[in-house]
């Protein structure tokens, strides 16, 4: 059963303290952000000028005065309207071209910054995380920070700047009435808009949660593609995705209809603002205490204070979606790895390459051990094989050796020195591996070989091509080392990707080498080619061998035989077959899984025998 996300408490209380996590990326840019404040200040002188120039210009053309009073007055004011206009225009979008810099910049930091962080997790939450819905959540929250950096800086508060100049220019130039409706009216608004908001952003947020599991769910299924193919379950895969798909409908239907019931609440209150608004305004035309250029202004500032407040509840909103988006980002960013450096944590320092298990044990779950008091070394050099049945612990010794887990008993030591001790970094950077499943970038051959060492030359690329005995396969290709191994290496074979990884670490070239299965994909032939390249570059290298097929470790300078979390058998392969214990017992079994008619006739002579 595939694990689903862990829903989200709608009820939850959004975190404010975003802002603050986002305030340094504001200062980056101090003098731009400095000069879109100035922009924004001059716009919204011009937008409150703008009425007043509206005014005269109606006041004059109303008036009885000679022809050329009746010209010049008006044009003047048309044009400085004009100006004022243009100026607020332009001034608004040099505000925006310099703060989009800004806006950049931060989405481009709070992005590096998060995959930074992804890759220092530790391996249990990869393996337990779902790689669509993660997708999705740093989507729109790399999004959600873009929105919030750019409205709530120069939308909110600008607008409720604009809003105060306005109350106070009604009041002084027309009194109380109409300062009051304006203000009743804003709080009224923002009032109704906050709580709305806050009761519908549950419906946000399941409406993100049903969007993250449905694009999980359909990932998910497509990275199992061929697994889908063998048990012929595109049915249950369409049906399991349709489930999901009913919940996304669902859920955006409920948030669909709340959003209805926000915009009518503040359509009605706008509505009966600017109808008060307008009706005390034609009533002191008519008692002839305002003049005709008066209503027009009363009406452009009502409608010109109303635009940017409708705007503001829209962006509110837009605001909660953000905030409810940005918790999972910096969610992420939140969780600390389980296996963090020590402080000041020094670099390993590889002298001799010697390894020491030392009464180690670990669990995954306390209540299944998977190690117990394990001890074994790896001289300077050596090549030391650990062989065992299914769930004897054997890969689990590397999973602690490149520290995806630490063990919580005993110590592994390389040269002395505790792998708890030094840095992740340095650690594995002395490590080679090649791994039993090898995973490759949707990227061509001789990119994903060059992938062991970035900075390596071409040649030193296709040294390790040559190396491990890549050259034939790669020449039959019509395009040659370019090829594109598709997404995880899926176009090529287990074998070929498995050679791509042993020249991935030849590349490398560590004074430690791991093979955890290397030839466990390859025919015999590839087999021995390969075990002949391995066992070249392995000398003057420590090497530790994760073998389920003995027949490829027998040239090792010593076998570890782990049955339980712990070692029951040690020695060369000649020295484990004298004993004739649990070693000679896998080696029996696997020659008579291998040599079928061999078994067979030593089971005719043995039956002959007996007649």
């Amino acid at each position: 059963m595939r694990s689903k996300r862990i829903p989200v408490d709608p009820n939850t209380p959004l975190n404010w303290r975003v802002f603050k996590q986002l305030w340094p990326f504001l200062v980056e840019f101090k003098q731009r952000v400095f000069l879109a404040f100035l922009c924004l200040i001059a716009a919204k002188v011009a937008s409150v000028g703008l009425p007043f120039v509206l005014k005269h210009t109606v006041d004059n053309l109303n008036l009885n005065t000679t022809a050329e009073k009746i010209l010049v007055v008006p044009v003047a004011l048309i044009i400085a309207y004009g100006a004022l206009r243009l100026a607020n225009v332009l001034l608004g979008e040099i505000r925006d071209t310099l703060f989009g810099r800004v806006t950049e910049r931060a989405m481009r930091r709070v992005g590096l910054k998060v995959f930074e962080h992804l890759h220092k997790l530790d391996l249990d939450f990869h393996l337990n995380r779902q790689t669509g819905g993660l997708s999705r959540d740093i989507e729109r929250g790399t999004s959600g920070i873009s929105f919030l950096m750019r409205f709530m800086v120069f939308n909110i508060g600008p607008t409720l700047i604009e809003i105060l100049m306005v109350v106070g220019l009604l009041f002084y130039n027309y009194g109380l009435s109409f300062a009051a409706i304006i203000l009743s009216a804003v709080i009224i608004y923002v009032s109704f808009s906050v709580k709305a908001t806050d009761w519908r952003t549950k419906y946000v947020r399941e409406v993100n949660l049903a969007d993250s599991n449905t694009n999980s769910r359909a990932i998910d299924s497509l990275l199992n593609y061929e697994t889908v193919k063998y048990f012929n379950n595109e049915h249950y895969e369409a049906n399991r995705y349709d489930s999901d798909l009913a919940g996304w409908e669902s859920a955006r239907r409920k948030n669909r209809l709340s959003l209805f019931a926000l915009n009518a609440g503040q359509a009605l209150i706008i509505a009966t603002a600017m109808t008060s608004m307008m009706g005390l305004a034609a009533y002191g035309v008519a008692q002839g205490n305002m003049t005709i250029g008066d209503f027009v202004l009363i009406n452009a500032f009502t409608m010109q204070i109303f635009m940017p407040l409708n705007f503001l509840g829209f962006v509110y909103r837009e605001i909660r979606g953000s905030l409810a988006n940005i918790e999972n980002l910096f969610g992420l960013l939140g969780k600390a790895p389980k296996i963090a450096d020590q402080k000041n944590a020094a670099d390993l320092k590889v002298t001799k390459g010697e390894i020491e298990f030392k009464n180690v044990g670990f669990h995954y779950r306390q209540d299944r051990p998977i190690l117990s008091g394990l001890s074994f070394n790896i001289a300077s050099g050596e090549k030391v094989a650990v062989v065992g049945e299914s769930g004897a612990g054997k890969s689990t010794i590397v999973k602690l050796l490149f520290r995806f887990y630490d063990s919580v008993q005993g110590e592994i030591c390389i040269d002395g020195q505790n792998v708890q001790h030094v840095s992740q970094h340095s650690l594995r950077k002395a490590i080679g591996i090649v791994p039993q499943d090898t995973v490759l970038f949707n990227d061509s051959i001789f990119e994903n070989v060059r992938y062991g060492n970035p900075e390596a030359s071409d040649n030193e690329v296709n040294q390790a091509i040559d190396l491990a005995h890549l050259r034939n396969f790669i020449n039959s290709l019509p395009d040659g080392t370019d090829t594109q191994v598709g997404e995880r290496g899926l176009k090529l074979s287990g074998g070929e990707k498995q050679r791509v990884a042993i020249a991935r670490t030849i590349l490398k070239r560590p004074p430690i080498l791991v093979f955890d299965e290397a030839t466990s994909s390859l025919d015999s032939q590839s087999e021995k080619a390969i075990l002949d390249a391995l066992a070249e570059i392995s000398q003057g290298h420590t090497s530790l061998v994760i073998a389920h097929r003995l027949s490829t470790i027998v040239d090792a300078d010593r076998i570890v035989v782990m049955d339980g979390g712990r070692v029951i058998e040690q020695g060369s392969h000649d020295q484990l077959i004298a004993k004739n214990g649990a070693y000679t017992s896998l080696w029996n079994t696997q020659q008579n899984k291998h040599n079928p008619e061999d078994s067979n006739k030593q089971l005719d002579v043995t039956e002959h025998g007996t007649r």
